[in-house]
């Protein structure tokens, strides 16, 4: 039962319940009228301490299609966080307001604070470098979609595996599908950290692969997951700039690649897939991004124990 759950990281879910939820996306895919009504009376907040587009707006443009209502802040500047109100102080004022709250934040869990200091769900939409647990259901359900399983294939994650919590939620949540083999491709200084390795991949005897150059794998994919170097990471300016530009994919290195590769980006893109590849009907990555509102939608009639 999810009813009256609080989402913070991809394990909170098992298998089951990640299936329920994407099982539900997809009758809303197929029939998206149906559920136009579903969350009428319902509010949801929206409490973004730290700048987002497509995370914001999906869970804003999910809740308005279900028919309910939204409010909440775009930055921690327009809050009482300015004045330096606590986030426990800040979610147990909001669930006098609303019915169900979206969070992200800078810091590192967060919204386990938020989770913990009130009976209303709570979804964790990316707290600092740590998870980011609705991009990976949005993952998981473009992934199904597109390759009709969560089974038996090969996943590149390229770029900042490091600082990418996208990458880390999806690692977490793929490590329970049988028969998945990971290539992570990245810099020395930008690889997975130390607890994805030792007690993900290897506690779970997963087959994986660390690469610096992605041209020596591409053609092993099935799925290609490419993320941005984050400036917003890094303490040093000097190395962002010098790692910035490590990995861009083109359709030079695309001609390597198997003609069923699927490519996703969590977005916002800057430089490392080439505007041209857009066109490749490979390229998956606005795709996600509509499917990201769909997963959004599921996932809120679950914890509000709307659905009919």
């Amino acid at each position: 039962m999810l009813k009256g759950r609080s989402l913070i990281e991809p394990m909170d879910l098992s298998v089951e319940e990640l299936k329920e939820i994407l099982d539900l996306a997809d009758k809303i895919v197929d029939n998206p009228l149906e559920y136009v009504d579903a969350c009428k009376g319902k509010i949801l907040a929206t409490l973004f301490y730290e700048p987002s587009t497509r995370t914001r707006l999906s869970f804003e443009a999910a809740m308005l299609r279900l028919g309910g209502a939204i409010m909440g802040f775009s930055s921690a500047n327009s809050s009482s966080a300015a004045k330096g109100e606590s986030v426990a102080d800040t979610i147990r004022t909001i669930a006098c307001y609303a019915d169900i709250a979206a969070i992200r934040h800078p810091k590192e869990g967060a919204a386990k604070v938020a989770a913990m200091s009130t009976d209303m769900p709570v979804i964790n939409a990316g707290d600092g470098g740590h998870q980011h647990p609705t991009q990976t259901l949005t993952d998981l359900l473009t992934i199904r979609s597109l390759k009709g399983s969560l089974d038996n294939f090969t996943i590149g994650l390229c770029g900042d595996l490091k600082f990418g919590r996208t990458v880390h939620s999806l690692i977490k949540a793929l490590s329970r599908y049988s028969n998945i083999k990971f290539v992570l491709i990245s810099p020395d200084e930008l690889k997975v950290p130390e607890y994805i390795r030792e007690d993900i991949l290897i506690k779970n005897g997963l087959e994986f692969e660390e690469v610096e150059r992605l041209e020596n794998v591409i053609s092993q994919l099935d799925v290609l997951y490419m993320t941005r170097v984050q400036r917003e990471r890094f303490f040093n300016e000097a190395d962002y700039i010098r790692l910035k530009d490590s990995y861009i994919l083109d359709m030079e290195k695309l001609e390597m690649a198997k003609k069923d590769l699927i490519i996703l980006h969590p977005l916002p893109r800057v430089n490392e897939i080439s505007i041209e590849v857009d066109k490749d009907p490979r390229a998956s990555y606005f795709k996600q991004a509509k499917y990201g509102m769909f997963v959004r939608m599921a996932l809120i009639i679950k914890l509000l124990g709307v659905e009919k």
